[in-house]
């Protein structure tokens, strides 16, 4: 039998019952759909943490304390005091693959300028730490050495906290604004940066010299953590290298001891990343999946029901000539049309979802061709593993019992 013809003849079999067609499609719809859209929303996902990580700087590293441990319980890294001015010394002068380092600590402080009143981060950091993080100034300046020398009381400020303190209006540069008890300059507004892929807000933030949140604030001398910037991405593993190498001398770490410092490269972190989000892709495809199954096991019951309503069409079929060959892909044809169209369908219907969720959730929009191609394959192979069965059931009926039934 022609291949048009055999075309011809299944769709009209489709058309014939639209309802019950339309029914018998919605599962594939629903698993075509499901399974794009949260390929789709991973990859969109992994490409906006990729981007957040990439605005922070692709050739930075970070530098923590180790975890500590007392007596088999876990203290975290805040009770480690290994980082200090001898590590930034020597990270600072004798390193080829290190452009710039800054140390940090931070403390939380309620910030007080007249009637208003605001809490966040305070972050005590050096010069260089704009250049690391990727911040740039929205207008004054940044302070310098000479003020991280001198523990003088100025800082940066983040959009957010020009918008809760200076709620009418004012220029906040020169401006003195209170942390708990301490009067601080303020000397430069940075310009906004939004939400990080997280969540936070990167505008709820200030910067002063990390002396001055030393000595005035916190009573310390050593850092809760470090960033430094290599000098190139593709030097990122080296400087690493050369991190690890000066900080275990400086620290007397001998062979084969564990480190008491932790090393992260941007690298390390968007592979990490990128590997959770694959994986969770991947789980809530394999999860959406499940209704393509219960699509197919719909495709085949309702050829059994068409096979059983059309016996005698079967019958007079193979009375006039048609081969077991010719029924069996007459009804293979429905199947596979039936389980096409239902994709072209799930298809359409979950890049409107894919493209409403990355409006909706601000991330980027994007389109999985090498899902879409699969999810063809995968309805092709749904209408002929499904519809194989009652196709042969078809195709084996004895012509005469065929014409006999009623």
């Amino acid at each position: 039998m022609n291949i048009g013809n055999l075309i011809k003849i299944a769709i009209n079999s489709l058309f014939r019952n639209k309802m019950r067609t339309a029914l018998t499609m919605l599962g594939i719809v629903i698993g075509i759909a499901s399974v794009i859209a949260m390929v789709s929303i991973g990859q969109a996902s992994t490409q906006n943490v990729k981007s957040e990580l990439s605005s922070m700087g692709s050739n930075m590293i970070m530098i923590m304390p180790a975890r500590q441990r007392r007596g088999g319980v876990d203290m975290g890294m805040s009770s480690s005091k290994s980082l200090d001015n001898k590590d930034l010394e020597s990270l600072s002068k004798n390193t080829r693959y290190v452009s710039a380092v800054s140390p940090n600590v931070t403390t939380n402080k309620q910030l007080i300028y007249g009637n208003n009143n605001h809490s966040c981060s305070v972050c005590g950091v050096s010069p260089a730490y704009l250049d690391i993080r990727k911040y740039e100034l929205k207008e004054g300046v940044m302070f310098t050495d000479e003020d991280v020398k001198r523990y003088n009381k100025v800082c940066v400020i983040g959009q957010t906290v020009v918008d809760e303190l200076f709620t009418n209006g004012e220029n906040p540069i020169g401006k003195s604004i209170r942390f708990g008890s301490i009067p601080m300059t303020v000397i430069g507004v940075l310009e906004s940066k939004g939400q990080s892929g997280m969540g936070d807000d990167q505008d709820d933030i200030v910067f002063a010299p990390y002396t001055t949140i030393q000595k005035r604030f916190l009573g310390i001398t050593h850092f809760n953590m470090m960033y430094a910037s290599a000098t190139s991405e593709e030097e990122s593993e080296l400087a690493a290298t050369e991190i690890t190498y000066i900080l275990r001398s400086n620290h007397g770490i001998k062979s084969g001891s564990d480190d008491d410092f932790e090393i992260r490269t941007q690298e390390e972190l968007v592979s990490t990343i990128s590997s959770v989000s694959s994986m969770m892709t991947t789980l809530l495809a394999a999860i959406a999946s499940i209704s393509l199954v219960v699509g197919g096991i719909g495709i085949m019951n309702i050829m059994y029901v068409t096979v059983t309503e059309r016996t005698k069409e079967i019958g007079l079929r193979m009375a006039i000539g048609a081969h077991n060959r010719d029924i069996k892909l007459q009804f293979l044809c429905e199947s596979v049309i039936l389980s096409l169209i239902g994709g072209i369908i799930g298809i359409v219907f979950g890049l409107i979802i894919s493209y409403v969720a990355s409006k909706f959730m601000n991330m980027p929009y994007v389109v999985s061709q090498a899902a879409i191609v699969l999810s063809f394959l995968v309805c092709a192979l749904t209408g002929i593993f499904f519809g194989w069965y009652p196709a042969k059931k078809a195709a084996n009926m004895d012509p005469i019992s065929a014409l006999r039934y009623e």
